[in-house]
């Protein structure tokens, strides 16, 4: 047998094996560990879901919008809210003294008209709080004829209604929408969302028939208010006139 002779360079040292390069999967776990990955929201089951929806429409000052909705429970899908909606709808059919109803653009769980009497009771509601038949004429002129100014509206009722549209204003029933594009540039009356809260409405659409608000009002509608007029134009309000209404309150 014979030794293997291996030749070297003079001058050269033996090849040594290098460690392999980890700096790259150094890297990837400081990333990992300053940001870990976002886990995926647990969705609710049906029934919890629309306990929180049903919760969120009590709990809302305002009647709350689908879109007000979807925004707080944005870790489930609009089809799932929307549908936990239709289940409570559905739900109150059957409840007593509670209707979930469709208002002012949202939801709001109110109690059933046919019990309004024994409500008022709790609350003793004051005459101060009623809104004089003068008042209730104006805001109908309003209603069905908005865009409408002070002169048309006293026009249509044969009496002065500054005074009636100062209480109204400051009932939040009524808002200033706009000036009418005529000499003297009037200003324009509308109503206003609490409006459509107050009368139970889902939007102007649902207003019922002049006769039929006056009866179940208790007042006489103005002649001149079932006479349909084409709408005005109305010109947008300027800084100016936002500065004179902050005045007048």
């Amino acid at each position: 047998m014979t030794d293997e002779v291996v030749n070297e360079q003079p001058g050269t040292e033996p090849a040594v094996e290098q460690p392999a390069d980890d700096s790259a999967d150094i890297a990837v776990a400081d990333a990992l560990a300053a940001d870990p990955p976002a886990e995926t929201p647990v969705k609710m089951a049906p029934d919890d879901l629309r306990a929180v929806v049903e919760a969120l429409i009590f709990a809302s000052p305002d009647p709350i919008t689908p879109k007000t909705l979807y925004k707080l429970l944005a870790s489930e899908s609009k089809d799932d809210v929307s549908a936990a909606i239709n289940d409570l709808r559905t739900e109150y059919l059957n409840r007593p003294g509670l209707a979930l109803v469709e208002v002012a653009g949202g939801y709001q769980i109110v109690t059933r008209p046919e019990l309004h009497e024994w409500v008022r009771r709790l609350f003793h509601e004051r005459s101060t709080q009623k809104l004089s038949v003068a008042a209730l004429e104006s805001l109908a002129v309003i209603a069905y004829r908005q865009p409408v100014t002070a002169l048309e509206i006293t026009e249509i009722r044969g009496v002065n209604s500054s005074g009636v549209l100062s209480t109204l204003l400051e009932r939040n029933l009524i808002k200033i929408v706009g000036r009418k594009n005529v000499v003297g540039r009037p200003f324009m009356y509308g109503t206003t969302k609490e409006f459509l809260i107050r009368f139970g409405l889902k939007d102007l659409g649902d207003l019922p028939k002049i006769e039929d608000m006056a009866e179940a009002l208790g007042f006489n509608p103005p002649a001149g208010l079932v006479e349909q007029t084409p709408r005005e134009e109305v010109l947008p309000l300027d800084e100016n006139d936002d500065q004179q209404m902050t005045n007048d309150k």
